[in-house]
């Protein structure tokens, strides 16, 4: 198979226009979920059957202590219910789930990572599926959006410690923002014939006489919020590639365009919060350009592989074509969804390097759903610190000062992550027991591991599919860099909002520098890929890099 161009620069106008026309609305409303004053019906009878207070104001400790909290118990119900499986409705005849495997899931769900180191059709029945994985979808994803409506109130607030109240954050996010969108995007999956029924399993005879196995079950609606979420994983352990998932070349579109709708309509939300669109749309141009640049690069990565006399087959669509696979890899691992519609562990050494570029670029082009634009103000903070120390001024953010506290939070949160990757990859290569988990020899092996640590320490959940995550020793080290990769970076993030929040507005002066324009986008770019580059390309060379040289 080869790489249709055209079809490729279609479906990318496609995308361009749809989510340039929805930017704004989609942003106004964003904006206006996180600021209004008003409660509705349902909610208010939500607080009150839960006890909690709407008209509370949290110190930002308090709305972490809230967020941890609300974690730690998903995480236990989520575990216990996978192993009592075998006495739970809508089981579907399955079992138990082995504990690692459970207590992996658990942590996965919880983090809007959807690693999935189990096969789901085989593994987990209805009543897991539906009423508690795809019910994680909707909350870990309106976690993301209330840690970032909280940072850009402690760049709004002044001299104050409380960024607004975590619980009625995380019920406006899922019944105001994903759950409506989640019924529409089913419906419109359904259309495309995403199947969504209680059929359960049925074995047919096909023409040739052979007997398939064919699972059924309420698809298109944990598609729609997996994808709409950027939490990935999927129904069928296939993913996107499934039919049943992915029917149709329009419904592979309208999948990319569910991922990427909610984070690339953030920028709006920001630049309307803080009241200066200017600085939404200027960070929406780099996250914009670093889209278009790398869905250009995995495209040439593909097409030079298959016109050196290889051609793309194994583990790629055959139904759609190549296209499709190279938009749907980007759009995926440029935002935290993990899901697939190709096999990665198929994508040649050059494309498979630069989906975990993707992801070690913190996943900020855009991003997961909040957490993608608060990983770029965090750069831009990073970005004022530099400008300020070219030009000789103490660095201003929206009329707050950047000094050595919010620097230490900031030098932190860009620590985190690779700590977490080189770290868990180093650990497992050094480890047999865990290196076996890998069985390709050479940079292929070498990559497998490192793919594992950059898309769990980032919460994405794709794979390179030749890796066996099953056992306790990764299981374990896995679930700890989701663990760490969500929840260290979220506090640090908080921590940075109250200190800002905490602070008097500053009047912008002529020798403030301007935080929107050309200017500060090619800054904040350009530091994106410095820090990345600095961190990341010794190991990509060991790995990718090396078996592009070798074929």
């Amino acid at each position: 198979m080869e790489l249709n161009i055209l079809s490729l620069a279609t479906q990318l106008a496609i995308l361009i226009v749809v989510l340039a026309a929805l930017h704004q609305p989609l942003g106004h409303y964003l904006a206006i979920t996180f600021t209004s004053h008003r409660h509705l019906a349902v909610e208010r009878g939500l607080y009150r059957l839960s006890g909690i207070d709407r008209q509370a104001d949290q110190h930002w400790k308090v709305y972490l202590r809230s967020l941890l909290a609300f974690s730690v118990v998903s995480i236990l119900v989520l575990f216990l219910a996978q192993l009592l499986q075998g006495v739970l409705p809508f089981n579907e005849g399955l079992d138990t789930v082995d504990p690692w495997v459970a207590m992996n899931t658990a942590v996965s769900f919880v983090t809007n990572t959807n690693w999935q180191t189990y096969a789901p059709e085989t593994t987990l029945g209805f009543g897991i599926q539906m009423m508690l994985l795809a019910v994680q979808n909707f909350l870990s994803a309106a976690v993301g959006l209330a840690v970032v409506a909280a940072l850009i109130r402690g760049l709004v607030r002044a001299q104050t410690n409380n960024l607004g109240n975590f619980w009625v954050d995380l019920t406006r996010g899922t019944l105001r923002v994903l759950l409506p969108m989640a019924i529409v995007g089913a419906v419109v999956l359904v259309v495309t014939g995403v199947i969504q029924n209680w059929g359960g399993t049925g074995i047919h005879t096909l023409a040739t006489g052979a007997q398939q196995t064919v699972p059924g079950g309420p698809v298109a609606s944990q598609e729609a919020i997996k994808l709409l979420g950027t939490n990935g994983g999927g129904y069928f352990n296939a993913n996107s590639a499934h039919p049943f998932e992915n029917p149709t070349a329009f419904s592979s579109l309208f999948e990319v365009f569910l991922i990427l709708v909610i984070p690339f309509s953030l920028p709006a939300m920001y630049g309307r919060m803080v009241g200066d669109k200017r600085q939404g749309y200027t960070v929406l141009t780099v996250m914009v350009a670093f889209w278009l640049i790398s869905t250009s690069l995995m495209a040439w990565a593909i097409a030079a592989f298959s016109g050196s006399g290889t051609s793309v087959g194994e583990g790629f669509e055959q139904r759609l074509g190549v296209a499709p696979s190279a938009l749907f890899a980007t759009a995926t691992t440029l935002t935290s969804t993990g899901a697939v519609n190709v096999a990665h562990d198929s994508l040649p050494p050059l494309a498979g390097g630069l989906a975990m570029l993707n992801m070690m670029l913190g996943e900020i082009a855009p991003g997961g759903v909040g957490s993608g634009l608060y990983g770029m103000l965090v750069l831009a903070v990073v970005a004022v610190f530099i400008g300020g120390l070219m030009v000789g001024r103490t660095p201003e953010f929206l009329g707050k000062k950047i000094g050595a506290p919010q620097m230490k939070l900031v030098a932190l949160y860009i620590l985190v992550t690779p700590t977490l990757v080189l770290l868990g990859t180093a650990i497992t290569v050094a480890t047999p027991a865990l290196a076996a988990a890998a069985p390709a020899e050479g940079p292929h092996g070498f990559s497998e591991i490192l793919y594992a640590f950059t898309s769990t320490a980032n919460n994405n959940g794709s794979a390179f599919g030749g890796i066996t995550s099953s056992g306790p020793g990764m299981a374990t080290l896995l679930a700890l860099a989701m663990l760490l990769g969500r929840f260290l970076p979220i506090a640090l993030v908080l921590a940075l909002a109250g200190s800002l929040a905490k602070q008097r507005k500053i009047p912008a002066t002529t020798g403030t520098l301007a935080t929107h324009g050309p200017l500060f986008a090619v800054l904040l770019g350009g530091i994106s890929l410095i820090l990345t580059a600095l961190t990341y390309f010794p190991a990509l060379a060991l790995g990718p890099a090396a078996e592009g040289l070798l074929k």
